[in-house]
């Protein structure tokens, strides 16, 4: 993501004057805050240098980016969702609940649902969790209810050896912006599949951009009930159960059938 037009060469350099700037990001700080109360969509964020600010659950949240991979940026799907947990907070109450989020990245939606008091786990590839890390534990220090967790979890590899699930139930699953133009979108469902277990329920947050990510939500629906909760134009926030094993069948063998 870059900075606005708006921050122009006029503001960098005000910042070189310590009196100038507290009141100016002040200012900035309350801008925001009111715009995100004006327009539930449409993030909470100004810039500093490499970083990005959010306010959520009546929180600032100051997240680290990493912009040499996909997973240390901020994608619009996670910003979606962030909004939607904060707003619904009664139909989701997240409070003591084990939540799960799938391709993390920055952290983001697992900071908000600690925020929120659930006890989470946050995953990603290994070479994501060091700022993963550093990000969560920035946020949610002496703020949340639980330490929140972060777990390797490459999607689709020895699943049930490294996350049997007699061990790891969860209440919730979150995901955002997972599928997109890669070449795993076959090991994103059946990792999904091996973790929605009865009693569990799956949020899935995505901007669809090409033909791949509709032929995989297609699939998707097919291996869970799900349930259309918000759409803007091309991004949406789904709710899915598992199908558990409907018409006799093994919900573990779902995925590579419906994808084959």
């Amino acid at each position: 993501m870059t900075t606005s037009s708006s921050c122009s060469e006029e503001a960098r350099q005000s910042e070189v004057t310590m009196e100038e700037e507290v009141p100016t990001e002040a200012t900035e700080e309350s801008e925001v805050v009111n715009e995100q109360h004006r327009q539930g969509w449409i993030p909470c964020v100004f810039f500093d240098t490499n970083k990005e600010m959010y306010h959520y659950v009546g929180q600032k949240i100051i997240i680290q980016e990493g912009l040499d991979s996909y997973g240390g940026m901020i994608w619009p799907a996670a910003l979606t969702l962030c909004q939607y947990l904060d707003s619904h907070r009664d139909q989701l109450n997240l409070t003591d609940k084990a939540v799960l989020e799938i391709g993390a990245g920055t952290g983001l939606v697992s900071i908000v649902a600690s925020l929120l008091g659930a006890w989470v786990t946050a995953t990603d590839l290994p070479d994501i969790l060091g700022n993963l890390r550093f990000n969560l534990s920035k946020n949610t220090r002496g703020r949340c209810r639980h330490t929140p967790q972060v777990a390797p979890l490459s999607w689709g590899h020895d699943l049930e050896r490294n996350y049997p699930t007699s061990v790891y139930r969860y209440d919730y699953i979150l995901a955002a912006d997972v599928i997109y133009h890669h070449d795993y979108l076959d090991e994103l469902l059946a990792t999904l599949t091996h973790f929605c277990k009865p009693g569990t329920t799956l949020i899935l947050a995505n901007k669809l951009r090409i033909e791949s990510d509709h032929t995989f939500l297609d699939k998707f629906k097919r291996a869970f009930h799900t349930r259309l909760l918000e759409e803007d134009e091309s991004l949406i926030i789904l709710m899915a159960t598992c199908r558990e094993g409907e018409d006799g069948e093994d919900i573990q063998e779902l995925p590579s059938r419906l994808l084959g």
